[in-house]
């Protein structure tokens, strides 16, 4: 048996309708080595969080990160921001072949619970039209 060496990955980038973010088509990289992903921002509001989500081939979107400003991570990513919060980078550490995705930058603006705390709603399940939606992992 031979063991397989210097596989590359290609990771695109999706559009939203309603984007307000720019990012590169595609970006293709070795297995196990760190990925830097790009968002553009620019139109960005002071209360609007940033998330990135994947969608892996014949699967529905999957939640990777999100932030509001400085850097944040979590088992799966990290995410820098810019001090004038108008560019993000995620950053995944060690690709393999699972990580083949689209993945999307999304701004969202940040939605307040009845308990004070901040959530955002996730743009694959409406914006606040029923009670069916769901919402993405709220900030610590």
């Amino acid at each position: 048996m031979r063991s397989v060496t210097g596989i590359t990955i290609l990771l695109t980038f999706g559009i939203m309708g309603d984007a307000k973010t720019i990012q590169p088509n595609a970006m293709e990289s070795t297995e196990k080595e760190p990925v830097h992903l790009p968002c553009n921002h620019s139109t960005i509001s002071g209360s609007e969080y940033i998330y990135w989500y994947r969608q892996i081939p014949h699967q529905g979107p999957e939640y990777v990160i999100h932030g509001l400003k400085s850097t944040e991570t979590n088992g799966m990513a990290s995410l820098t921001i810019t001090t004038d919060r108008k560019s993000s980078t995620l950053i995944l550490p060690q690709v393999t072949l699972r990580d083949t995705a689209v993945y999307y930058c999304v701004l969202r603006e940040a939605h307040w619970d009845r308990w004070g705390r901040t959530c955002a709603r996730s743009p694959w399940w409406g914006k606040g039209s029923s009670s069916s939606h769901q919402e993405a992992p709220a900030p610590e």
